[in-house]
Parts: C-alpha cells; structure tokens; sequence
C-alpha cells in the first residue's frame, strides 16, 4: 500500500500542474488543447510499443480493445476538454476546488469492490475532506467573479462537474479492469496511449467539423509554440508519465483508497497556485489542506487490514 501511496502522490504532483496549463492558453479552445495534447500522447506511446508491438497486440482482445476505447474518452479527451473549459470559464481554483470533489465520488462508485470499506466506515475521513474542499473555496469566493461574466461562471461550473463524473467514471472503471487483466500497468498505459490518440484524432475532426472556428485565427507564431510546447508537457508528463503512475496506484490499493489519493492533485494545484502569486497561503487555507491531508491519511490508516494481493511484481 505505501507504494501505491508514493504512485499517487507523484501522479497528483505532475496533475497539479495540468490544471493550471489552460489558463495559460486562453485565446485557443480547450476541445482543440485537449485533441493536440491527446493525439501527442498517442504518438509517443505508439513509439513506446514499437519494441514489443507484436506481443502487445497480439494479445488484444475485442473486450480489451472496447475497454481502451471508453476509457479514453471518459478519462482523457473528454474529461481534459471539460477541465479546461472549466478553467477557462470560472478560474484555476474554482476548477481545482471541484476536482476535489472526485475522492468522495470515486470512492462511492468504487464501494463494491474486493477490498474496499463501506462508505459507513468512511465517512468521518470524506467529510474532513469535503470540509477542506468547502472552506478552501470560502476564502476564494468572489475571485474570478469580477472579470467574467456569471454565465460563463456557471457554465464552467456545469463542465467542471460534467469532468469530475468522467473521470470517476474512468478511475473506477480502469482500476476494476487493471486488477484482472493481463497487462501490467506500463503495457496498460501504453496501450491506453495509443487508443486515446486514435479517439483524440477523430474527437478533434469532428469538433472541427462541427465547429469551424474551433482553431482560431489571427494568432501569432509565437503563441502556437506556446501552445505546441504546453501540449507536448501534457502529452508526455500529464499523460504518459502521470497515467503510468496512476496505474501502478490503482492495482495497489482498492478502489475506496485509491479515491482519496486524487486530493493530491487538488493540493498540488493550490501549492503551484501559491508559487505563481509569490505568496503564504493563509490561515484558512493551510487549515484546509490540513483537513484534505488528514481526511487522506485517516483513509489510509482504516485501510491497513489483510488483502488480497491486488498487483504482479511488472509495473
């Protein structure tokens, strides 16, 4: 379990730093952000197979194949298209606040599993965590209002909602599937690489599709290497190194232990958030983290009863 505690929190330190990447490009269009950096990620993963292709796909099946193909949607192209959305409408930290609502979610709709705790025995370390969640957007209530008009606010909201269903949706979904399969969790990430760059490709061609002005006119040069660059760091660390880390937690631990390891994503974010501001956080806010940290380690410690052995020495 401690290792799988070690994944998540590198995992979680690479994503904070995802969240905070749309706000960084707010003249181009979270869905074409999401395609680019998605589409990067399959093509790096793809080179990655290239060694061991044959064996790889060899052992494909149709299940298999299905399984990459909705999980690629709901966790990776969809899910970063919503965030940043998100992002871009109402602001990093209303964002990062509602991502922090998936421990509670992941863990309800992981409850069933082998391993995991009733939500009963659970509730006193999630409602610490949804108190630090609850106080933390106190302090910051009001900040992105004054330059964004309440629409866009609730719409961002409405997608940063819509972006934590699919990938709860994802966590539970991969974990479940990752502890019977076949494939360690670098083949796993692998393959997911390459099946989300194929959704990512004809996600992005329809949008454009639909929507012509999806890639915008009129932008400089220097902001396309921006974006190029910033798409590549997604692709290779917020993707294929993060979901590798993550892979490696979720066929360590059960699925109601594994939620809580995504608030490290959460306090990253507001770490990374602090640096950029070159301040302290505040009174309320390290009470916050404090209360998301101890609802976390509260989780853990319930957790440290015999299990079965939820992962092969292959990472």
């Amino acid at each position: 379990m401690k290792s799988g505690i070690v994944f998540a929190l590198l995992a979680g330190a690479i994503w904070g730093g995802v969240i905070l990447s749309p706000s960084l490009l707010p003249e181009f269009n979270a869905v074409l952000i999401s395609s680019i950096r998605f589409a990067m990620y399959g093509l790096i993963s793809l080179a990655v197979a290239l060694p061991m292709a044959s064996r790889l796909f060899s052992q494909l099946n149709r299940t298999d194949v299905w399984m990459l193909l909705r999980l690629s949607l709901t966790g990776n192209v969809l899910n970063y298209a919503l965030l940043g959305a998100s992002v871009q409408l109402s602001g990093v930290t209303a964002a990062s606040l509602i991502n922090g609502i998936m421990p509670v979610a992941i863990t309800f709709l992981g409850r069933g599993d082998v391993g995991s705790l009733a939500i009963g025995k659970l509730k006193l370390p999630l409602l610490m965590v949804f108190l630090g969640i609850v106080s933390i957007s106190l302090e910051h209530t009001g900040v992105h209002s004054s330059n964004v008009a309440l629409s866009s606010q609730l719409l961002g909201l409405a997608c940063g909602f819509c972006g934590v269903a699919s990938w709860s949706w994802y966590a539970t979904h991969n974990a479940r599937y990752l502890k019977q399969s076949r494939f360690n969790s670098s083949e796993w990430s692998t393959l997911l690489g390459i099946a989300t760059g194929t959704v990512a490709v004809a996600f992005g061609l329809g949008a454009w599709l639909l929507f012509p002005n999806l890639v915008p006119a009129n932008i400089e040069n220097g902001r396309w290497v921006d974006f190029l660059w910033i798409c590549l760091f997604l692709a290779l660390f917020g993707s294929w190194v993060a979901n590798g880390l993550w892979n490696a937690c979720s066929r360590r631990m059960a699925a109601s232990l594994s939620g809580q390891m995504i608030v490290f994503e959460t306090l990253f974010a507001c770490v990374y958030g602090f640096l950029y501001a070159q301040r302290l956080p505040s009174v309320l806010e390290l009470a916050s983290i404090s209360l998301l940290v101890g609802g976390v380690v509260w989780a853990a410690r319930r957790h440290r009863v015999p299990n079965v052995k939820l992962e092969r020495p292959a990472c």
